[in-house]
């Protein structure tokens, strides 16, 4: 599959050799151009490019945005359209600044940032050390961390969910983009919580929240 990669941070790079050693194509960028990810790339291993944002969106199947949350509006829409979205973005008043979204959780904002997306929220509970290095390919599935992942769209979410699963975690879904957004913001019971799939599960399943693993 070809993945493309919007932020080159420390989220947004791990997903990148990630997916690359799972063996994907990955098309990584940032907001300063390609001409400073070479070194990134070299690190990162044969089966990353680094190109514009734009290039990005363009080349995956499945897009992830890895972005401090308040320069969502920067991103190019018409790319994206009828494309997988993986939203790894957290808002930070203190960092992103005060910004009114009308009861709406920030990913069903991204999401009407890019209407023709199909946005799923994944990657964004999970501390960077603990995703470059937690993974358990081949581990019986109770026994691997979790990655929660929320969406409307049901096939895009299992399309992440097998991504989740090739990369080593348990893909645990928290529910729609509003219920299940809201349970993985900063702040949340699972937000930066290692959990297993197991007590993930059990986790997002308790009263006030509804999940199941994919």
């Amino acid at each position: 599959m070809k993945i493309g990669i919007v932020g080159a941070g420390h989220i947004g790079a791990t997903a990148a050799q990630l997916f690359a050693q799972a063996g994907h194509a990955v098309a990584i960028s940032n907001s300063r151009g390609p001409e400073t990810l070479s070194d990134l790339v070299s690190e990162l291993g044969p089966g990353v490019q680094a190109t514009t944002v734009g290039d990005a969106e363009a080349f995956g199947e499945v897009v992830l945005v890895a972005i401090p949350y308040g320069r969502y509006p920067e991103l190019p829409a018409a790319p994206l359209d009828g494309k997988i979205v993986v939203d790894a973005t957290n808002y930070y008043a203190q960092r992103d600044g005060e910004m009114d979204s009308s009861g709406l959780t920030s990913s069903e904002v991204l999401a009407r940032h890019l209407p023709g997306a199909r946005v799923v929220k994944a990657f964004n509970t999970m501390y960077y050390k603990t995703l470059a290095e937690g993974g358990l390919p081949g581990a019986p599935q109770d026994e691997r961390l979790a990655l929660f992942l929320a969406g409307d769209d049901p096939a895009a979410r299992d399309v992440v969910a097998r991504l989740i699963d090739e990369i080593g975690f348990t893909p645990v879904d928290t529910g729609s983009l509003h219920e299940g957004g809201r349970r993985q913001e900063p702040g949340s019971s699972i937000y930066n919580v290692p959990l297993t799939g197991a007590a993930a599960r059990e986790a997002v399943a308790a009263p006030g929240g509804s999940a199941g693993q994919r």
